[in-house]
C-alpha cells in the first residue's frame, strides 16, 4: 500500500468518539473505558486512486474502515483476467477475513481518493476479550458481507447483460447520499457483472441514448423508473 499521507495516529477516545460517521463503523458501540484499552495506534490514511490497501495472500495485520471514497475487492483468475467480488463504501470494513486469522482473500484497490482508518487486529482481539460492546458490530459486519454476497449472486451475475447492468446502476445509486453516484470504468463493470468490457460499453451507450443514464467522467445520474422496467 502507498498511502498519500498518514494524517495522525489516534491518541485516545476523543477522536473516535467525535468521528462524524461513528454510527456506521466497527467501533460504534464502544465506550470510554473500551477505548482506554487500545494500545496500538489507529491511523487515518488518505489513499489515492489506483493504490492498494492490501494484496491477496498478504499477511493480515490490519482491517480498514472506509470513511470516504470507494474500494474494489479483486480476485485474479488463472487466465490473467479479474473479477470484482465486492465494492466497499463509507462505513464498510475492508479485510474482515483477517479477524479469522486468514491472509487477505483479495486485492483491495482504491477506485476513488479514499480515507480510511487502519485498525490493528491486535486491538480488536484485545477488545473482544475485555469488552462486551464490540460483538454486536462484528456480527453486523459479517452479516453485511453475507448480504452483499447474496446481492452479487442473485442480482448482478444472473440474467441477460442489460438486466445485470440495470441492477448494478440501481445498486450503486442506493449507496450515494447525492443525486449522482460513482460509475466504475467499463472494464470494471464487466469484471463485476461477468460480461465483456465491450458488452458493458455497448449497454451503457444504449442506456444513454434512451435517457436511462447521464454520465460525466465517473459521475452518473439514472432514471430508476426506466431502469426498473428492464428488471
Amino acid at each position: 500500500m502507498k498511502p498519500t499521507s498518514i494524517n495522525q495516529a489516534w491518541n485516545g477516545a476523543e477522536k473516535c468518539m467525535q468521528c462524524p460517521i461513528r454510527h456506521l463503523v466497527l467501533f460504534a458501540d464502544l465506550q470510554q473505558d473500551d477505548f482506554n484499552q487500545l494500545h496500538i495506534p489507529i491511523h487515518d490514511l488518505e489513499i489515492n486512486v489506483g493504490n492498494s490497501l492490501y494484496k491477496e495472500t498478504e499477511d493480515a495485520q490490519f482491517v480498514y474502515t472506509i470513511r470516504s471514497g470507494m474500494v474494489k475487492l479483486v480476485r485474479y483468475l488463472p487466465d490473467g483476467n479479474y473479477r470484482i467480488v465486492r465494492l466497499l463504501q463509507i462505513g464498510d470494513l475492508a479485510g474482515i477475513e483477517a479477524l479469522n486469522g486468514s491472509a487477505y482473500l483479495h486485492d483491495a484497490i482504491v477506485l476513488q481518493d479514499t480515507s480510511v482508518c487502519r485498525i490493528p487486529i491486535e486491538d480488536i482481539e484485545q477488545l473482544n476479550l475485555t469488552s462486551p460492546h464490540l460483538y454486536k458490530q462484528l456480527t453486523a459486519r459479517w452479516q453485511k458481507v453475507q448480504t452483499d454476497a447474496d446481492i452479487w449472486l442473485a442480482e448482478l451475475t444472473v440474467g441477460n447483460s442489460r438486466k445485470r447492468v440495470a441492477n448494478l446502476l440501481i445498486y450503486l445509486s442506493h449507496y450515494s447520499s447525492k443525486e449522482h453516484f460513482y460509475l466504475p470504468s467499463r472494464e470494471d463493470i464487466g469484471a463485476i457483472l461477468a460480461i465483456t468490457t465491450e458488452t458493458a460499453s455497448r449497454i451503457i451507450a444504449e442506456f444513454k441514448r434512451l435517457g436511462f443514464i447521464q454520465t460525466e467522467h465517473h459521475n452518473a445520474i439514472i432514471d430508476k423508473t426506466k431502469l426498473n422496467q428492464i428488471l
